[in-house]
């Protein structure tokens, strides 16, 4: 079967100590294979990547931001991945956006195939991550350091 092509946006939240929010995650064809992934998703026909990404996050958090909220793109690349058992080539552009650490993060709003493959958020340093090695990709700990320059540097 041929690789799924698509477009995605992703969301950082950045907490105010330099924590970046991610969500617990699997593919349902590998269900003892756990990773933190980064909050997003495939862009909509007619979305932009803003617009995406500002879904993804309401979906799949709970949480609602203004447009302005988001950073310029922190990172832009392609990344390999499969779920399913479909196998999928996502051209992804990260943002970045400053919360606070209390938000109330509910999974309410996931689609019906994430149900039971996202079940929890948390906040991690990019650090502890790389160390914890449980990334979805080896380049999310460094996307998220990014995010966390971005966000600090605007501050």
């Amino acid at each position: 079967m041929a690789r799924i092509h698509r477009t995605s946006a992703r969301v950082l939240p950045v907490s105010p100590l330099g924590e970046v929010l991610l969500l617990h995650g699997r593919d349902p064809a590998r269900p003892d294979d756990w990773h933190w992934v980064s909050i997003g998703g495939a862009v909509e026909p007619g979305e932009s990547l803003e617009e995406g990404a500002l879904r993804e996050l309401r979906e799949e958090t709970g949480i609602v931001v203004s447009p302005l909220a988001l950073s310029p793109p922190v990172h832009v690349g392609t990344h390999d991945f499969s779920w399913g058992g479909r196998d999928y080539t996502s051209h992804s552009t990260f943002f970045a956006i400053a919360l606070d650490r209390d938000v109330e993060v509910v999974l309410d709003g996931l689609e019906e195939p994430e149900v039971g493959n996202l079940t929890e958020a948390a906040w991690w340093f990019p650090d502890d991550l790389a160390a914890d090695g449980t990334a979805a990709s080896p380049d999310l700990p460094e996307i998220m350091r990014r995010a966390v320059e971005t966000v600090k540097g605007a501050a």
